[in-house]
């Protein structure tokens, strides 16, 4: 008993934290987003219900929104998924100079995705941006092209740079399930006769299933909740067409000044990540892991 005390009394400190920096703004958002709290009312701060969650469903453009969000999602997590897993296969074997190169390719994931996105956007200007500038030169084309400003092209030109800001996140995780497969598995399907593509689809893949598994979940759940690279280059726009949920309540803060709404906001995202994280729960399982 004194055992038990001392073990709580030593992580009480870290329970504190915990419920201070997640619990309470958990919490606090939640509890948000059934009142009215805006810039326009200070002094008159009333529980409203489910007053917010009703506007929001109500929003005639909401449910493109969602599909935004979607395909943000889908795309980049599956091209994330196909260049990381070829990167990692690339950089299993060694070679000269593999620690620098590996250096290269992680380097971009170290870089605020904010950041990234302001980047971007410069370089995919459609005036005076370097992209367009290379096409013009080599003559691919004639005159710059409105990769931002141009609703059929904004998504396209957000989900490229995710991809690619997502690569090595993909590489590391996969590159590191590699290296743990045992060698003599190899020698025993060459010695059978075994070729690449059956060495990678009847060893390496089922071998790293978890990794795999794991991965795309949580990358699925990090990129829904990641407005980053989207606010850095558009904000949303052009016209909404970048606006992703995760986007949605930022701009309902900044541009609505409804802090409540924007809470009701977060607070639908967190339900679906609720959701999907049971999901995720479910497909972990041990039997799910079998090999």
């Amino acid at each position: 008993m004194k055992q038990n005390r001392f073990i709580l009394f030593m992580l009480l400190p870290t329970l504190l934290l915990i419920s201070f920096i997640i619990l309470y703004p958990t919490i606090s958002g939640v509890l948000l987003s059934f009142k009215n709290y805006s810039v326009f009312n200070f002094n008159n701060i009333q529980w409203v219900g489910f007053e917010n969650f009703k506007e929001i469903f109500e929003d005639f453009f909401y449910m493109d929104v969602v599909w935004n969000t979607i395909k943000w999602i889908f795309f980049s997590v599956l091209f994330q998924l196909i260049f990381g897993f070829i990167l990692a296969l690339l950089m299993k074997e060694p070679f000269k100079g593999r620690g620098i190169y590996a250096g290269l390719v992680f380097y971009p994931w170290a870089i605020s995705g904010f950041a990234i996105g302001l980047i971007w956007s410069w370089l995919l200007n459609g005036q005076f941006g370097v992209i367009n500038d290379i096409l013009m030169k080599i003559g691919i084309i004639n005159e710059g092209i409105n990769f931002l400003s141009d609703p059929s092209l904004a998504m396209f030109s957000v989900i490229l740079v995710n991809v690619w800001y997502g690569i090595p996140f993909f590489a590391i995780m996969i590159l590191a399930a590699l290296q743990s497969i045992p060698t003599s598995l190899y020698e025993a399907a060459e010695i059978d006769g075994a070729g690449y593509f059956t060495k990678l689809f009847k060893i390496t893949i089922p071998y790293i299933k978890p990794t795999l598994i794991n991965t795309i979940l949580l990358r699925i759940i990090w990129v829904m909740n990641f407005p980053d690279i989207i606010y850095g280059m558009t904000r949303g726009g052009p016209a909404g067409s970048t606006e992703i949920l995760s986007v949605k309540m930022i701009n309902t803060v900044f541009y609505e000044s409804n802090y409540s709404k924007a809470a009701a906001h977060g607070v639908i995202i967190v339900l679906i990540l609720l959701i999907y994280t049971l999901m995720y729960l479910k497909l972990t399982s041990k039997k799910e892991f079998s090999i």
